[in-house]
C-alpha cells in the first residue's frame, strides 16, 4: 500500500463518521484534507535517509577533540502505541575523531526519526547509532526529554511528567571525567 492509499481523505471522512461524526457538516468539511496533509508531514521521516542528511566535513576537524554539543534540539513525533504526541528537547553530541558535521545537520537527523512512529527509547537509540555509523567519532551523547500524551490525556493523566532517555557511545561509556561533562552541558550548567 502506498503512503497516498495509507491517508486518503475517504478513510479520514470514515473515521470521522465511526466517531459519531457528520464529515459533511460545515466545520469538518476540510477536515480529511487537512489531517490527512498533517500525517503526511508527521511521518515524513520513512521518506529521509539518515546517512544522506549527514554531509561530513574533514576540513576543521584535524585538530579538534572536545566535544560538539547541540542542546534544545525539538523533538514532535507520535507514540506508535496510541498515535498520541510526544514532544520534547533532544542535546546530541559527539567528540570527533577527524570528521565533523554540519551543526544543523544535529537537528535534521533527529527531526528524521521523530518524523516516525515512535517510542522514545528507540528515537534516542537511533540518532546515537545513525551519528556513530555517519561519522566513527570517539564518541556520541545523546539526551530526549519528552512530555507524552498517551500519560497525559489518558490512562493515568499525570500532566507535565517528562521522560528522559539517553545513549551514551564510544569513549563516553567508560569515560567518566567526558560523561559527566555531556550530561552537565545536556543540563545547562
Amino acid at each position: 500500500m502506498s503512503k497516498e492509499e495509507a491517508f486518503s481523505e475517504h478513510d479520514w471522512r470514515r473515521l470521522l463518521s465511526s466517531l459519531g461524526e457528520d464529515p459533511n457538516r460545515p466545520g469538518l468539511l476540510e477536515t480529511p484534507h487537512r489531517v490527512s496533509k498533517a500525517w503526511k508531514h508527521w511521518t515524513s521521516g520513512y521518506e529521509q535517509d539518515p546517512v544522506e542528511l549527514l554531509k561530513v566535513f574533514e576540513d576543521g576537524a584535524e585538530q579538534y577533540n572536545e566535544l560538539i554539543v547541540v542542546k534544545g534540539i525539538p523533538v514532535y513525533s507520535h507514540c506508535e502505541h496510541h498515535l498520541a504526541p510526544f514532544f520534547g528537547t533532544a542535546t546530541v553530541g559527539y567528540v570527533p575523531n577527524g570528521k565533523i558535521v554540519g551543526l544543523s545537520k544535529l537537528t535534521r537527523l533527529v527531526d528524521c526519526f521523530a518524523k516516525r512512529l515512535q517510542v522514545q527509547e528507540r528515537l534516542t537509540q537511533q540518532v546515537a547509532n545513525a551519528l556513530m555509523d555517519a561519522l566513527d567519532p570517539k564518541a556520541v551523547g545523546v539526551v530526549v526529554k519528552c512530555r507524552h500524551l498517551c500519560m497525559e490525556s489518558r490512562g493515568i493523566r499525570t500532566p507535565g511528567e517528562e521522560t528522559i532517555t539517553s545513549a551514551m557511545l564510544g569513549e563516553l561509556q567508560p569515560n567518566l571525567a567526558l560523561r559527566t561533562e555531556f550530561l552537565a552541558l545536556a543540563r545547562g550548567s
